[in-house]
């Protein structure tokens, strides 16, 4: 983050002595008046947010008071109140562990905080005890009903699906505490609170985000466009069915963010005897010779030209050197399989700069983990799977764009604001912000949540487009959420 620019103003005393007439006093300065604020035609006066981990304020890996309290909903219902809106109660849980109980038993364990000593990010309970410092307990137990007469249904880690889906309570935690029946569903939930003016968000991210999380190796799948369609136009139906106008975002592109762009593809230091041992037959140089043995019989055997055997013998061979960036070694499901010629051939191959090695991989590549052991699929996304994640992106944003077009709602445009984060960084009244780790200001500490002031910049995206749709004025009236007002990160003695 660069920090804040502060100018100066240099003022000039008037002398005294001078002739005290209109003309030897400056005059004061006009500021521009600004436009009392309106609500256009929307009606705020009971306003519900729908949506995933965003929604409910989720960062730094966990769910905490002071999370919530700089949830984005949260942030927009305190404009709504300027203009008619009302209350905005949300299912705070019980502390700032960030943890979850589920029969006494953590399911979700402390949030991160910053550890300069490492540095990085660190589990709350691990950095307080490595002070000598009372850990908090989590007291927050998903079995405990607290009732559903909420304005805040954000579900961390629920799908488009789920939303809709009778009993999901089962199997979320967080809906767990709020839900109003064992059946019930998320947004007949949220629909009984008769809400004026909705937001929908991130209805689609964990759609991906799941499959990005596990480096796609099929443990956690993306969700079929078709099925994604027919849940939104659910979700859609229900919440306008009693005349709410409302404000949808679309999808961003989720691997933008740190987690899947903070470790390079070659962080590897060696020495020579290490590297020439890594290259030798008792290191990955049995390997590629069995390669280059496959590949000169599949030429002699098969349609495969020589030219062809080539390419992929050099994609695939193995190679270190003395020197600090020596590339991981990773597993490709998408290569050739050679396994049937030789079961030592596995799917190997070193990562270029067009793979991303998620966050999760930096505390397993000081095992070896990449070196003397291939990189597990779950700590990568080959492009292929870059691909796959990209193209439902763009299928959800399609369908998120017809729907909020045929009913008349307001389109926040995310995708656009993270792209600009990412690419050239974003300015934030006197801030800059970008999507890099721990100092980018946007990104929480887990590399894919958002920061109080990531969830602010988010509130004003909303606003600008409620404007845009309904006539409102929050821009114009100087009634957008200020940057300074809100960190990018939490203190780890938050009791």
């Amino acid at each position: 983050m660069i920090k804040s620019k502060y100018i100066g103003v240099l003022l000039t005393l008037l002398g005294l002595s001078a002739c005290n007439t209109p003309e030897d006093i400056l005059p004061p300065v006009n500021e521009e008046k600004l436009p009392e604020l309106t609500a256009g035609s929307a009606d705020f006066s009971n306003y519900i947010s729908v949506g995933a981990s965003l929604t409910a304020g989720y960062s730094d890996f966990g769910l905490f008071i002071a999370g919530q309290e700089n949830s984005f909903p949260n942030m927009l219902a305190s404009q709504f109140k300027k203009v008619g809106g009302g209350d905005f109660l949300q299912p705070l849980v019980n502390d700032n562990t960030g943890g979850i109980l589920v029969g006494g038993t953590p399911v979700r364990g402390y949030r991160l905080t910053f550890n300069s000593e490492i540095p990085g990010p660190q589990p709350l309970n691990e950095f307080l005890e490595g002070l000598g410092a009372p850990v908090p307990p989590i007291t927050t137990e998903a079995g405990i009903n607290i009732g559903s007469d909420f304005n805040n249904f954000g579900i961390p880690g629920s799908k488009s699906f789920h939303l809709i889906t009778p009993g999901y309570a089962g199997a979320n935690p967080y809906y767990a505490r709020i839900a109003s029946a064992p059946a019930a569903t998320v947004i007949d939930d949220a629909v009984a609170q008769q809400p004026t003016f909705f937001t929908l968000s991130e209805v689609g991210a964990n759609d991906v985000l799941g499959y990005a999380l596990s480096g796609g190796d099929g443990s956690d799948p993306i969700t079929d466009p078709a099925t994604f369609n027919a849940s939104l136009e659910v979700l859609i139906n229900k919440l306008t069915a009693n005349g709410a106008k409302g404000a949808i975002a679309n999808v961003p592109s989720i691997t933008s963010v740190s987690h899947f762009t903070t470790v390079p593809h070659n962080p590897v230091p060696l020495d020579g005897p290490t590297a020439d041992l890594l290259n030798s037959m008792n290191g990955y140089g049995a390997y590629n010779a069995g390669i280059a043995q496959a590949y000169a019989y599949l030429v002699a055997n098969t349609p495969l030209t020589q030219e062809m055997a080539d390419a992929e013998i050099a994609k695939r061979s193995i190679s270190f050197s003395a020197g600090p960036n020596n590339d991981l070694v990773i597993i490709d499901e998408d290569l050739r399989d050679l396994t049937v010629l030789n079961p030592a051939l596995i799917n190997l191959r070193q990562a270029t700069a067009d793979d991303l090695i998620l966050l999760t991989a930096s505390s397993e590549i000081p095992k070896g983990i990449g070196v003397s052991t291939p990189m597990g699929d779950k700590f990568v996304l080959t492009p292929e799977e870059q691909t796959e994640i990209n193209n439902a992106t763009m299928a959800y944003n399609t369908s998120i764009e017809a729907i909020a077009k045929t009913k008349g709602l307001a389109l926040a445009d995310l995708k656009s604001v993270l792209d600009e984060a990412a690419t050239n960084g974003i300015a934030f009244d006197d801030f800059f912000l970008n999507t890099d780790l721990v100092f980018g200001g946007l990104v929480s500490l887990d590399g894919i949540h958002l920061t109080a002031r990531g969830y602010a910049l988010m509130a004003n995206t909303f606003l600008k487009a409620i404007d845009t749709t309904y006539g409102s004025n929050f821009e114009a009236s100087g009634n957008l959420m200020k940057a300074a007002d809100f960190p990018i990160s939490y203190a780890p003695t938050l009791q």
